[in-house]
């Protein structure tokens, strides 16, 4: 009952959000276009659409033949400024976010920066040591200040747009209805058996405009893989066949999509949830250890995912596990034949709006 006390401030912070869209859609607020190729990757509720695999997967098909940036603003990063990914860049210094694409395509450019105005032009300035052909810009829906050609906006298949609220008392940056600024809808962590008619269904409750496509994907889950050794022993089939047990150690928006996976690969699985993001800590650690020490069973894994991996890999009192912990490597897919649509969407924006180097103009 005491969260409707907050649905008066929703009202409030939701007029202030429409009048600063408006600003926006008249011109007072200037929006910078770019004469290279930029896309957005965003949502309107907060965290938890799945963002990184899905700027992961752009990144992954677009370096195959071009020159590819991210753009961050880095959250939770202790450093100011722009800051340009390097192979021994800190989460302290980029952010886990960063830092694992950084890890995972060590030959695209990954900077962070809170000004993504400024951090464009040092990008198409070389800052990166490289001219990209196309920079992607994570988490940049709300953003305006820069005009991006294509805005790909993500909404999860579990807190549909239509049933939700503005914070504070919903999860909504925004209103719903901003969806409009999107190209390119994408309803992630969609059911693996999504069956026709409820894409259907989902496709007339989205109200989308002529202009806009939609497509679904799902997560797609990797097999074990240690986060302190370069080789592992366990694989899921083995801790199966073992009756394993795991402790599930999570950091993230929601982790409930990788708990429904795990749950038929163990015999049980106790789950520390931690806040999004988490710099795990020493009482972390010792709170991680007294829950392994209460574990009954003969076989116990300690899992987490793979972003919280990228923080416990950089921090040192996480070696004390070692062979113990593993992570769950996750990727994006298409459902509904959706992939090959997607691809030659994105590609033609950028062949039909290849770079002008050197060149940007305000609108």
């Amino acid at each position: 009952m005491l969260r409707w006390l907050l649905l008066p401030f929703s009202f409030f912070y939701g007029l202030a959000v429409w009048l600063r869209n408006k600003l926006f859609d008249v011109g007072i607020l200037p929006s910078k276009e770019f004469e290279i190729p930029l896309i957005v990757v965003g949502n309107i509720t907060v965290g938890g659409t799945g963002k990184t695999p899905h700027i992961e997967y752009l990144a992954n098909l677009l370096s195959k033949n071009k020159k590819v940036a991210v753009l961050s603003r880095g959250y939770k990063r202790k450093s100011k400024g722009f800051v340009v990914a390097h192979d021994s860049s800190t989460i302290e210094q980029v952010g886990d976010e960063p830092r694992q694409i950084k890890r995972k395509f060590p030959h695209i450019a990954v900077a962070v920066h809170a000004n993504r105005v400024s951090g464009i032009h040092k990008l198409m300035h070389g800052a990166a040591d490289f001219d990209p052909d196309v920079i992607l810009l994570d988490d940049a829906f709300q953003h305006r200040y820069v005009k991006a050609g294509l805005n790909i906006l993500l909404v999860d298949y579990n807190r549909p747009l239509e049933t939700d609220y503005l914070l504070p008392f919903g999860r909504l940056r925004e209103s719903m209805y901003e969806k409009k600024r999107a190209h390119i809808v994408i309803v992630t962590k969609a059911p693996h058996d999504l069956k026709p008619i409820d894409r259907r269904i989902i496709s007339k409750e989205m109200k989308l405009f002529p202009y806009q496509g939609l497509y679904f994907s799902y997560l797609k889950y990797g097999e074990l893989s240690p986060v302190f050794c370069n080789k592992g022993d366990l694989t899921f089939a083995k801790c199966k066949e073992l009756s394993y047990d795991a402790l599930l150690v999570t950091g993230i928006a929601n982790p409930s999509p990788l708990k429904e996976f795990l749950a038929p690969q163990f015999e049980h699985i106790e789950h520390l949830n931690f806040a999004d993001h988490r710099n795990f800590t020493a009482k972390d650690l010792k709170r991680i250890e007294r829950t392994l020490q209460k574990m009954k069973a003969k076989n116990v894994i300690v899992l987490t995912t793979e972003k919280d991996a990228v923080r416990m890999s950089d921090n040192p009192l996480f070696e004390k596990l070692n062979r113990s912990i593993y992570y769950v490597p996750v990727e994006v897919d298409f459902l509904f034949g959706d992939k090959e649509e997607f691809e030659k969407r994105v590609e033609t924006y950028i062949k039909n709006n290849k770079k002008t180097p050197g060149l940007n103009r305000s609108v």
